[in-house]
């Protein structure tokens, strides 16, 4: 039997949430911020991040 995911918990987990690639912390950002390079990693002050990859 497959569990349902509700909506909510989704945006919750994946929207907006970005992993730094070089110490894999996860930050919470604006997307247009984070492509504009105007977000850093709170650790170790990269500006390299990425989407946290969902599940299939």
């Amino acid at each position: 039997m497959v569990k349902k995911t509700f909506p909510e918990a989704l945006a919750r987990l994946y929207l907006r949430v970005f992993v730094c690639r070089v110490c894999k912390s996860k930050i919470r950002a604006d997307p247009a911020k984070v492509r504009a390079g105007k977000v850093k990693c709170r650790n170790c002050g990269s500006r390299a991040l990425r989407p946290k990859k969902r599940p299939l």
